[in-house]
């Protein structure tokens, strides 16, 4: 072999060594980061199903105490009504029960459950409480229960709520609770006990499983344990694992080209984003909402949509994350009310009764700075605070104080307020009685489960039963079948919005439908029926 030739066999052998070893680094690199992305999920998820538990047993104890000083005659009217009343304020209560001595004597809610008297309790509690933990002794109508009892009366709960509206993502998953397991997901999952389990991320090779432990440190011990199969794991985080083999595939062959062809940068989404504000080029469409009793357009929510300059459309969710990331959320919000009050100021003037719903994130409510800017905005186009209804997500009350107080401000100069995506938090009805608020709105995930059976489907029931006895306005998000319409006009429900009557429109399309949807039954609702007993339209008559 020539010298040349051994010259250019060590440098490809030595130029293979090095880019196998880049492609080791990485794929080890993407390795640990893609089972750190897992763990920090996991992690999260753990926290959302502990929060969620601890504050839904608290509750449960609290009602207790209250149900205990009840000064009625045991199982008369009045009593069970107040039952009634009890087991709908949460929407997790599937039954309560009134004892005397070791009999139950009557219940109330969903399931009144008088054959439910399980002969040993798991636990016995020095305040006086007793719990028995999901089981066979606790079984009713095929749902294994919870069950707490103190005093005279005892709360079902219902354990499958605790994990109904979580995103698993495929995984299983099993939450414990005092070292007993209270539920899981898929209901008959098999999962290792958390005692087995080191705390964190393990690869099961042998049985090709991931398996995470978190423990949380909570009022209760509580114990999360997650299950997902390596090949899942994999499907999840192969295509980046693979994409970044191929880059630095890429890049070293191109490097040993020309290394100049990487000086090149793109701007990032949020500087991007932030020359869009620069330039007014976030635009508003409209959704209508619709009175269901006379299918006339009463308003409409306000949405933000981003188009790129290569026109490409951003995804929502993606736009308001970038958006967080960038705090830029409430120059959004603010071009948004600019958008409103160009395309819309006429009619909003014309007509006071009209109400555009604009979305305000917790961003919006940390100061006066935004109120004042929305009230100087309003009064230079000459449109009412009444036009503008404010629309708050659940997280936002987090911080109750301080945000109740903004809410109270907002109301003081004429707007109304809605809370967003009701069922999506932690909030139950309860602890809204506590905010001044006038509207409701469903969110999708329950109005799609509309006549399917499942868990969630009966979750909407006690919801809007609930917002009647606070008096509020109720709107439901998503809908998009006739058959839900109709349903939740026999449920009392006022008003919707959905791709049933209109996907969000430019504001020369929304001025259209407008002045085309002002009478009755034009909305393909004819045949539905009327409910009876609806409220009257705030600043007009019911027709």
């Amino acid at each position: 072999m020539r010298r040349r030739d051994k010259a250019f066999l060590g440098f490809s052998l030595s130029a293979l060594a090095g880019t196998t070893v880049v492609v080791a680094v990485a794929v080890w690199f993407l390795w640990k980061q893609s089972t750190e992305a897992e763990e920090k999920a996991v992690e999260a998820l753990a926290a959302t199903l502990g929060q969620r538990t601890e504050r839904i047993i608290i509750n449960a104890r609290a009602l207790l105490d209250r149900l205990n000083e009840l000064k009625l005659a045991p199982c008369s009217e009045p009593h069970l009504r107040a039952m009634d009343e009890a087991a709908f304020s949460q929407p997790h209560i599937l039954a309560i029960g009134y004892w005397e001595a070791a009999e139950r004597l009557c219940g109330a809610g969903f399931t009144q459950a008088i054959q439910l008297k399980p002969p040993k309790a798991d636990r016995i509690y020095e305040s006086g409480v007793i719990a028995w933990w999901p089981g066979p002794q606790t079984e009713v109508d095929g749902v294994e229960i919870f069950l707490m009892r103190l005093g005279q009366y005892d709360v079902a709960l219902d354990p499958r709520m605790l994990l109904q509206a979580t995103p698993t993502r495929g995984r299983q998953v099993g939450l414990w609770v005092e070292g007993l397991r209270m539920a899981s997901v898929p209901i008959e999952a098999r999962l290792p006990d958390p005692d087995t389990l080191s705390t964190g991320l393990t690869v099961d090779q042998g049985a090709g499983r991931m398996v995470s432990r978190v423990t949380l440190d909570t009022v209760f011990p509580i114990d999360v344990v997650v299950v997902e199969p390596i090949g899942q794991f994999w499907n999840r985080y192969w295509p980046a694992v693979a994409l970044t083999v191929a880059i630095v595939l890429v890049l070293t062959a191109l490097w040993l080209y020309s290394v100049s062809s990487y000086t090149r940068r793109r701007l990032s989404l949020s500087t991007e984003l932030r020359e869009a504000l620069a330039q007014d080029r976030i635009d508003a469409r409209y959704q209508p909402i619709i009175d269901l009793a006379t299918g006339r357009c009463v308003g409409a929510e306000v949405l933000a949509r981003w188009t790129r300059e290569g026109g490409e459309s951003v995804e929502a969710d993606t736009l308001i994350s970038v958006a967080e990331h960038a705090g830029l959320v409430p120059r959004i919000t603010l071009a948004m009310v600019d958008a409103t009050l160009e395309d819309l100021g006429r009619i909003l003037r014309a007509e006071s009764h009209l109400q555009i719903n604009l979305n305000l994130a917790p961003e919006d409510l940390e100061s006066t700075d935004f109120s004042e800017a929305l009230a100087g905005r309003l009064e230079r186009a000459g449109v009412g605070a009444r036009n503008v209804k404010l629309e708050i997500t659940e997280r936002a009350l987090i911080n109750s104080e301080e945000t109740r107080r903004f809410i109270n401000h907002l109301r003081g100069q004429g707007h109304e307020i809605a809370i967003d995506d009701f069922g999506t938090g932690y909030s139950s009805l309860s602890y809204l009685e506590s905010f001044e608020l006038d509207t409701l709105k469903i969110d999708k995930s329950f109005v799609d489960a509309i006549g399917t059976g499942s868990v969630t489907s009966n979750v909407i029931y006690h919801v809007i039963e609930m917002a009647k006895g606070l008096q509020l306005d109720i709107v439901a998000e998503g809908v998009e079948t006739r058959e839900q319409a109709q349903w939740l006009r026999s449920q009392g429900v006022a008003y919707a919005q959905g791709f049933l009557y209109s996907r969000p429109l430019s504001a020369r399309g929304f001025q259209h439908y407008l002045r085309t949807h002002r009478g009755t039954n034009v909305y393909s609702l004819r045949g539905l029926g009327r409910a009876g007993g609806r409220k009257t339209v705030r600043g007009q008559p019911a027709e």
